[in-house]
């Protein structure tokens, strides 16, 4: 005779994790939220007043950032990570993420660590404005290694039909708006665990110690663009016309997906103004460990995490609301949101076929 407890799954610390659960997600409750942690499903009201309403979704993970969690034994804040890179996706379309679903796999569960996943997880639902509406913890002996955990989740948002941002308004001329990362977020993890052997090493800034491990640096968590830019849009709608969320493949690949396909054989192309934004140093200590220069704008965010394509008539108005606003939503673990006008949206000259053709830097 075999107990399950016996086979690997202990199902009184499930227990005992969902009532952590619970307590972190009382405090993303919104209007609209119907149920609570614990029913076999979660409901969420339409919110009134809309003609023709449109889901928006987005989903994604964590990453091998988890692995740095991990090894500094910190995993309260990689939750938001998993929330950012879901509600940032969604905001694409200048739509607000109402409830986020999220998903924790492991092969031993510790209810303890389980809990400060998920306190992450509702970090970033507070964050976002949104409810965390339910989720997933799956214990899977011998399916992962005893101490290793994988975060995963979605969010859903609803928008009026007319009014999602689709990119089909960008035209030449417009101005690209660069939103300030917090270094990293969630994307090259695979290159920064190869470039760093040990993550307790100390992060040295222009000769100086930062009084912080690199570790601790590269945890930084994701910054969550969703209340900044809804506000902006409240003001500014008819004139951002794209937006876009700079994640894995960095300027190159992530800045071409808001534009339209081209009409009359015309296709519109990104150029960079390469030095109209700070980077963050964690960059340049990347490059001095050895990542490739020329590959890394392909890589990384390299400072800028969120891009909008916005009417050169109103770029100044948006760049100095973004920037006056940004104390508003402060963070003590990075520097305030800050927003730059980092290039132009311009005609290719002939065929712009690479990603390298549809970015140019200047």
């Amino acid at each position: 005779m075999a107990s399950y407890k016996e086979s690997g799954v202990d199902v009184e610390e499930g227990y005992r994790a969902v009532d952590k659960y619970k307590e972190h997600a009382k405090r993303t409750a919104i209007p609209g939220l119907l149920t609570g942690l614990g029913s076999f499903n979660g409901m969420f009201e339409i919110p009134k007043g809309l003609k023709n309403p449109v889901m928006v979704s987005g989903t994604d993970g964590v990453g091998t950032k988890l692995d740095v969690a991990f090894q500094l034994k910190k995993y309260d804040t990689v939750g938001i990570d998993c929330v950012a890179m879901s509600v940032n996706d969604i905001l694409c379309s200048g739509v607000q993420t109402l409830f986020f679903l999220d998903y924790v796999a492991c092969g031993k569960l510790e209810a303890d660590v389980a809990s400060d996943l998920v306190k992450g997880v509702a970090d970033g639902c507070v964050m976002t404005g949104c409810a965390l509406l339910g989720g997933e913890t799956a214990e899977m002996p011998g399916f992962y290694d005893i101490g290793k955990y994988d975060l995963a989740g979605f969010g859903v948002g609803v928008g009026e039909k007319d009014e999602m941002i689709t990119g089909e308004k960008i035209s030449e001329g417009d101005v690209l708006i660069g939103l300030s990362s917090t270094g990293v977020h969630s994307n090259g993890f695979s290159l920064v665990r190869k470039l760093v052997s040990n993550f307790n090493d100390k992060f040295i800034v222009d000769g100086k110690d930062s009084g912080k491990t690199i570790g601790e640096v590269l945890l930084t968590p994701t910054r969550i663009y969703v209340k900044p830019v809804m506000e902006v849009l409240s003001k500014y709608k008819n004139a951002v016309h794209g937006m876009v969320h700079v994640t894995g493949g960095g300027f190159y690949e992530n800045i071409p997906r808001m534009y339209p396909k081209s009409k009359d054989g015309k296709q519109l192309i990104s150029v960079i103004k390469k030095d109209s934004w700070t980077i963050p140093p964690i960059f340049n200590e990347l490059i001095r460990r050895g990542a490739d220069v020329n590959s890394i704008y392909n890589t990384f965010n390299m400072g800028i995490g969120f891009v909008l394509a916005v009417d050169a008539s109103s770029a100044d108005g948006i760049v100095s609301m973004f920037n006056e606003n940004s104390s508003k939503y402060h963070r003590d673990d990075s520097e305030d949101l800050k927003a730059f006008k980092i290039g132009r949206v311009s005609y290719a000259e002939g065929k712009a076929e690479t990603q390298k053709e549809k970015v140019l830097f200047e």
